[in-house]
Order: C-alpha cells, then sequence, then structure tokens
C-alpha cells in the first residue's frame, strides 16, 4: 500500500503577518558548549528530571466487574443503526482518546505532558505505550491532514500547530519580538545548564564577577527558573527549564555536549 502523500497547503491569506524569529535563532547549541567549555574545565552529569509521584484516581476502564448492576435487568430497545448512533458509539474511552483529550486540554502552566505523569493517570498504562500512541495520533493526523500535531517537546509532549499555520497563530497572538543573549548571559547559561543547581553566589565565583543581574534576565525570559530547598538555610538555586531545552532542541539535560578538559 502506498502512503498517502499530504495535500498540498492553500494559502491562508495572511502575508501580512510574519512571523519573527524568536530566541532560538540567535542563540547555537554551540555556542552554550563553547562558553562552557572556556569558563569551566568539566562539568558533572546533568540530572534526571525526576518523575513526579502524584496519582490520579482517573482510570481507563472499570475493574472487572466495578459496575455491573444488580439483579435482573430489563432488555432495551435495539440499537439505532442510524449514522448519528454509530458516530456516538465511534468515539470510545481508550487510552489513545484519553491521551489526545490531555493534550488538547493542555497543561495548565503551559509546560509539556510527560509520559510519565500521563501514564500515571491511566490505570494500566506504562509510559512507554504513551510513546507509541502519541506516534499512531501523528500518523493519524498526517493522513487526515489535520492542521496540527503532538510535539516533542523536553521531556514531554504538546499539541501544536503546523509551521504552515504559524502566520494564523500569529494573528491572535501578535508577533514574536526578536531577541539576543548577550555574550556574558550566554556565560551564565552556560555555567548553570552543566552545573545545576547552583545559588548566585556559587556563579559568581566561577565567572570571578557579579551575576546577580544576568540570572534575574535569564529567569525572566524563562531560560533558568528559581528552586527553593525544603531544608534550612533555603538558599535559592538556579536551574535550566523546559524552554531550554526546547530551545536548543535538547530531549534532556543528558543531550548537553560533552567539554573538553
Amino acid at each position: 500500500m502506498k502512503p498517502r502523500r499530504r495535500k498540498r497547503q492553500e494559502p491562508l491569506g495572511l502575508e501580512a503577518f510574519k512571523a519573527a524569529a524568536d530566541d532560538e535563532h540567535g542563540l547555537p547549541l554551540d555556542d552554550l558548549t563553547q562558553a562552557y567549555a572556556e569558563l569551566i574545565a568539566g562539568g558533572d552529569d546533568p540530572y534526571a528530571p525526576l518523575r513526579d509521584p502524584e496519582v490520579s484516581p482517573f482510570s481507563v476502564a472499570d475493574e472487572e466487574g466495578e459496575n455491573e448492576p444488580e439483579g435482573p435487568v430489563e432488555e432495551g430497545p435495539e440499537a439505532d443503526p442510524s449514522p448519528a448512533a454509530a458516530d456516538d458509539e465511534a468515539c470510545e474511552v481508550s487510552p489513545r482518546t484519553i491521551l489526545e483529550a490531555m493534550l488538547f486540554v493542555g497543561h495548565p502552566e503551559n509546560q509539556p505532558l510527560a509520559s510519565e505523569k500521563v501514564a500515571s493517570l491511566m490505570r494500566g498504562v506504562r509510559a512507554q505505550e504513551i510513546d507509541e500512541l502519541v506516534v499512531e495520533l501523528n500518523r493519524s493526523y498526517d493522513e487526515d491532514d489535520c492542521p496540527y500535531r503532538i510535539e516533542s517537546v523536553g521531556t514531554g509532549y504538546r499539541m501544536a500547530l503546523r509551521d504552515e499555520f504559524h502566520s494564523l497563530r500569529d494573528v491572535f497572538y501578535g508577533r514574536v519580538k526578536a531577541a539576543k543573549l548577550s555574550q556574558a548571559a550566554v556565560d551564565v547559561l552556560a555555567i548553570v545548564a552543566y552545573k545545576q543547581p547552583l545559588t548566585r553566589e556559587e556563579v559568581d565565583a566561577m565567572r570571578g564577577r557579579p551575576s546577580g543581574s544576568l540570572l534575574a534576565q535569564l529567569v525572566r525570559r524563562e531560560l533558568l527558573r528559581v528552586e527553593r530547598p525544603h531544608d534550612k538555610p533555603r538558599t535559592p538555586r538556579f536551574c535550566t527549564t523546559d524552554r531550554f531545552l526546547q530551545l536548543f532542541g535538547l530531549e534532556s539535560l543528558r543531550d548537553l555536549p560533552s567539554t573538553p578538559d
């Protein structure tokens, strides 16, 4: 069976709306690696993200016999064979439809949905199965010429428009202002990326100069985040964010390039 060719996307008539360049066009991953290599002799292995232990009471299917009625049950009228009834029955509750619904709703803080998190909300489903379902859904979207697909962002997934529809997105959200990081900001970002979590004093010591304003700038751009330990002293520490992974095209911190000694 030959693969189905995608239909040619007709122009949206939005030529006046040009998407501006985003941060990722001005900050290659090689620059980050080079900056860190010049500042630090070597780095520790990055930390793997911790799995959220939260478990939801929702499940894909009821336990065997859990919702079966007691006593005799009267038989109702035969099922309506009309197309409307068939449409209602077509959307079943399954891991695939639940995953698709979660991706449409999205994370309340606009964060990608990790496979482990999604699997924890569905009884009897493993994280590996979530990855396989994403592949199935994207294949279905390609066959139906849908304007959206599921993208892998950092360690999770997010529903996103295809590239040819970005101009339509810009009509609703406005044009993105282009911005580039200074070399000093890249140096600080490289130090935190390879040595996180770090306090401001630790970053200052590695650079040999104050870095507070640069750290604040990187937090404001959502490339770094601040963590406060539960134990005293609760000294703030800086770590990279999912947006950092997205801009540099990384699946996880383990994908950071190795630096020369």
